[in-house]
């Protein structure tokens, strides 16, 4: 329960620093909280990601990617919406992403677990000090 608290805050915090309204954010929680608990995956990992980790190729992250961008639109039957990633970004730190983003396009992988993870490697490699997982 503790940890599930701290994951929570942690998670607020995290769509607050980057500009997230609260409507935003509230959806941040909402995918991070139903996402982490349909996939099973160790918040943990997605908090070291966003203390400046590098993605790591766990299953259960991989899979936990994935229910985020299709949950949120981001992605559906394997291929990755950049527009709908975009639209979705504050305008400070879309100027920013916006030209890797559309680079990178969809990374496909073996699963659309592994697409979604690849795709995120890339996004991360492009900008790893804007980059954040919800």
């Amino acid at each position: 329960m503790k940890g599930a608290l701290v994951c929570a805050v942690l998670t607020a915090l995290a769509a607050r620093a980057w500009g997230m309204d609260d409507e935003m954010a509230e959806l941040a929680k909402m995918l991070h909280d139903n996402c982490g608990e349909e996939t099973g995956v160790d918040l943990g990992l997605v908090d070291k990601v966003n203390a400046g980790a590098d993605l790591m190729p766990d299953a259960k992250l991989k899979c936990y990617i994935k229910c985020v961008m299709e949950t949120a639109g981001m992605m559906s039957a394997g291929e990755v919406d950049v527009e709908a990633v975009l639209a979705m970004l504050p305008d400070g730190l879309r100027s920013k992403i916006e030209a890797p983003m559309r680079a990178c396009g969809t990374q496909r992988g073996a699963d659309d677990c592994d697409t979604a993870f690849l795709t995120q490697v890339c996004w991360q490699k492009a900008n790893k000090v804007d980059y954040f997982l919800i």
